[in-house]
C-alpha cells in the first residue's frame, strides 16, 4: 500500500485532535510482547462518533485498518502495519456501577473493571482481575481464567457495524464459545459492555482476587513481556504439557523463548524481534504435531507480513 495520502489525513483531522494522530508509530509501544514495526498511522480514539466517521470512510477509500485494545493478544510484524491502527484504550475506558450491574466502555482494562466490582461489593468478576487485556477484547475472545469466563457475566454488548450503525446484542446472542464469540466472525466492533454481577462481601472478593494473583505469580512468567497464554487449549489436552513433553521447555530463537515456568507461554526475554517470536511459535506447533498429532492453535493474532 502507498503512504496514506494528505487527503485522508485531512479527513482524519476533521474528527480527531492532532495529538491523537500518530504517523509512523512503533507498535512495540502498544503490544504486551513489546515487539513490532511501525504502523503507518495510529489514532487514539476517544468517542464513538470518531469511529462512526472513520470506519465507513476507510472502507470506502480502501485503507486497511485494525482495531487495537490493550495489545495483549497481538504479534505485529517487524515490517509494521500498512494501514491505520484505531486504538480504543484509556480515552474510552469509563466504568460505572448501577446496582449489581457494571457498564464499561471497550477500552477499560479487565483489571480496572474487576477493581470497580470490588469497590462496589460485586462478585462474579474476580476471575478476570489478572487477565492482561481490555474488556472489549475480552468480550471478542470470551476471555477466561480459573473457571470463569466472560459469557457467565455479560448481559449485553453495544457494538458498531462497518456502516457506523450501533446495535445492542444480548449476552445470549453473543455465541460465546471457547475463546470465541459472534464478533470473531462478524464485522462488529465492541463499544460498551454491560455485566450482571451479584452482591458480595468486599473482604471475600478481595481475598479471592489475591488468591488468584498469587497463583498467577507462581505459575506464569509475569517477569517477561508476553501475550499471556500463546496457545488455545486443544480438546482433551493442555497446551503447556504437550509443549513440555515435546522437550521444548526453554526452547529459544533470538530473544524469544518457551517459558521454563509455564510452557504455554512464549516470552520476550528482552531483545526479541517479532520474527523470533513467530519462529518459536511455528517450531512449537510443528514439533507438537509431529510428536502427538495435535494441532496447537494460537490465541495470539498475527498482524502484518510474516
Amino acid at each position: 500500500m502507498e503512504k496514506i495520502s494528505s487527503a485522508i489525513y485531512e479527513f482524519i483531522r476533521a474528527y480527531v485532535p492532532e495529538e491523537d494522530i500518530l504517523p509512523d508509530e512503533p507498535m512495540s509501544r502498544h503490544t504486551t510482547f513489546r515487539v513490532g514495526g511501525e504502523a503507518q498511522c495510529l489514532i487514539r480514539i476517544s468517542n464513538v462518533k470518531q469511529l462512526q466517521k472513520l470506519i465507513p470512510y476507510f472502507r470506502q477509500v480502501e485503507v486497511p485498518y485494525f482495531v487495537l485494545g490493550n495489545g495483549s493478544n497481538l504479534l505485529v510484524s517487524d515490517k509494521g502495519y500498512e494501514g491505520v491502527i484505531l486504538q480504543i484504550g484509556n480515552k474510552m475506558n469509563t466504568i460505572t456501577a448501577e446496582g449489581t450491574r457494571i457498564v464499561a466502555q471497550a477500552g477499560a482494562l479487565l483489571s480496572q473493571v474487576a477493581r470497580n466490582a470490588l469497590e462496589n461489593g460485586l462478585t462474579g468478576f474476580e476471575f478476570a482481575s489478572g487477565i492482561p487485556g481490555s474488556i472489549g477484547g475480552g468480550v471478542v475472545m470470551n476471555a477466561g481464567a480459573y473457571g470463569g469466563e466472560m459469557k457467565q457475566v455479560v448481559e449485553s454488548v453495544l457494538v458498531m457495524d462497518t456502516q457506523g450503525e450501533i446495535l445492542e446484542l444480548s449476552g445470549d446472542s453473543m455465541e460465546f464459545g471457547y475463546r470465541t464469540s459472534i464478533i470473531k466472525n462478524r464485522p462488529f466492533l465492541v463499544l460498551e459492555v454491560r455485566l450482571k454481577l451479584a452482591q458480595g462481601e468486599m473482604e471475600s472478593i478481595a481475598a479471592t482476587m489475591e488468591e488468584l494473583a498469587i497463583k498467577r505469580r507462581e505459575k506464569q512468567p509475569l517477569e517477561y513481556a508476553s501475550a499471556g497464554s500463546t496457545f488455545k487449549r486443544p480438546e482433551g489436552y493442555f497446551a503447556g504439557k504437550l509443549i513440555m513433553d515435546a522437550g521444548l521447555r526453554g526452547y529459544s530463537i533470538g530473544g524469544a523463548r518457551v517459558s521454563e515456568k509455564h510452557c504455554g507461554f512464549v516470552v520476550n526475554t528482552g531483545k526479541a524481534s517479532a520474527a523470533d517470536v513467530a519462529e518459536v511459535i511455528r517450531e512449537v506447533q510443528e514439533r507438537v504435531k509431529d510428536k502427538f498429532g495435535v494441532s496447537l492453535e494460537t490465541e495470539v493474532i498475527f498482524l502484518g507480513d510474516f
